[in-house]
């Protein structure tokens, strides 16, 4: 085979080599193999490798679907594949090793992925860095000393490093988004229940959390969600499916969109300047395209939020940390959690009343999302209210708890209600601050309409393209 450059081509680029016979799904997992062992030991990116199971799910012979010989990782979290390690990112689960594998993992094995690892995750994904006790900190390959972003700081510090083209990342406040935002990268957070969540489970922290990817291209998500949208046997409910492909959007004439701005967090936390330019910039591209640009605010109770969420969080983390305990024959206690997940799970205030209300005010605030965005079709804020932190700031494990919670709120202040409302919302990776990081913009589209927005992302990855923009490291 002639010399090719893996790290020019998207997912889409590199199935299309594999299908015109100019390279091999061995060749491509080689060279994935071996941006790992370059890229690793300065990120700190992917975990319990699965080399041999990926060569032998090539020798098996892979589904001819659109990513056949792709290699892929699943997050460490949420995602079992038999026999492939599954932590969780917390040591109450360092032992603990699948033996099934979830609906969505299936649909990723039938679209041709070659699956060859995990990348990290903190405890449980509750935070928005990709740090833990069991992995250490993942480093953004942007600027090494500050987060790649959480809870899919790995997938995005994998992607970003050029490791592979597009990776399996989840959503519960910002986890798909906010590591997009800070790792230069495309990040779509699709409508609630787009994609399965079984057997396990049938919805992730009552909904509010979704499993998809972080990509370098637009396509490549576009078309990955064609391949894994949809319910599996027994889902409590489901996204109506669209009329055509996800896929087709992608290229399509958006037409005229009525886009809201907005540059005030729902929850109250100071927003960065640099991430207002951000927005600003985006708004002026966004009118250059022909677009109706104007601001807009999205009104909501915050303080309800506040207190509603948090409980649903911890409850459903209770129950998760319970159920492992009883797994494994003890007990849990404060040594095996990080600070704040083990405050989170001990929490007086989540019972079953506290969870019934919480439940009444997240579907009210998904009616207020619903009735601002019939006036308009999306909205522009941006994707997190601060530029990239340093490492250690947003860690579980920070000693100073109430500066770890105010930059966490900082972090989600415009992401997290979309968890809530079950919006798709995607970070567009169009600015870069004077430091050289990325500042995500982040857009959000009326319930079950992800076709809007990646027509609309498409558009700008033309407009002001982002792909060939790579991280010193």
């Amino acid at each position: 085979m002639p010399p090719f450059d893996y790290e020019a081509h998207d997912a889409t680029g590199l199935a299309e080599l594999i299908r015109a016979n100019e390279v091999s799904p061995e060749e491509l997992l080689d060279a994935a193999i071996e941006r790992v062992e370059q890229q690793n030991p300065l990120i700190n990116a992917v975990v319990y490798p699965f080399y041999d199971g990926a060569r032998q799910a090539i020798a098996d012979g892979l589904p001819d679907g659109p990513f056949q010989g792709v290699p892929f990782l699943l997050k460490d979290l949420g995602t079992p594949l038999t026999g492939l390690q599954m932590s969780s990112g917390s040591g109450l689960f360092a032992e603990y090793i699948p033996d099934h594998n979830s609906a969505l993992v299936d649909r990723y094995l039938a679209a041709g992925l070659v699956i060859f690892g995990r990348s990290t995750s903190p405890e449980f994904g509750l935070t928005t860095t990709t740090e833990s006790r069991v992995h250490g900190q993942t480093h953004n390959p942007w600027n090494l000393a500050h987060t790649a972003g959480g809870s899919s700081g790995g997938a995005a510090a994998s992607v970003a490093a050029g490791i592979l083209p597009m990776a399996n990342a989840s959503d519960g406040g910002g986890s798909i988004r906010v590591p997009a935002s800070c790792c230069g990268l495309f990040g779509l957070k699709p409508t609630r229940a787009r994609t399965p969540s079984g057997p396990d489970v049938g919805e992730g922290w009552g909904g509010m959390s979704t499993v998809h990817a972080i990509t370098r291209s637009v396509r490549d998500s576009a078309a990955l969600l064609d391949a894994t949208a949809g319910p599996d046997l027994g889902a409590p409910y489901w996204a109506e499916r669209p009329q055509t492909t996800f896929a087709s959007q992608v290229g399509a004439d958006p037409g005229r969109l009525r886009i809201a701005f907005q540059t005030q967090t729902f929850n109250g936390s100071e927003t960065d300047p640099a991430c207002v330019a951000a927005v600003a910039e985006v708004a002026r591209l966004c009118a250059d395209l022909g677009h109706e640009v104007e601001e807009a605010t999205l009104e909501v109770d915050r303080e309800a939020l506040g207190q509603a969420t948090p409980v649903i969080v911890a409850a459903n983390t209770r129950a998760l940390v319970e159920d492992r305990a009883a797994q494994i024959g003890r007990d849990f206690s404060e040594d095996d959690l990080e600070i704040a997940t083990y405050a989170m799970v001990t929490r007086e205030d989540a019972s079953a009343a506290a969870y019934a209300r919480a439940t009444r005010t997240v579907h009210a605030a998904g009616r207020r999302v619903a009735t601002f965005l019939d006036h308009y079709d999306c909205l522009l804020t941006p994707t997190m209210a601060v530029p990239p932190l340093e490492l250690g700031r947003l860690s579980l494990d920070n000693p100073d708890q109430d500066a770890y919670v105010a930059d966490l709120l900082r972090t989600i202040g415009y992401t997290s209600l979309f968890n809530v409302s079950g919006n798709p919302a995607m970070s567009v990776p169009l600015v870069w601050n004077d430091a050289g990081l990325p500042i995500g913009t982040q857009f959000v589209g009326r319930y079950g309409d992800e076709a809007t927005l990646l027509r609309l992302a498409a558009q700008l990855e033309e407009a002001q393209p982002w792909a060939d923009r790579r991280p010193p490291h």
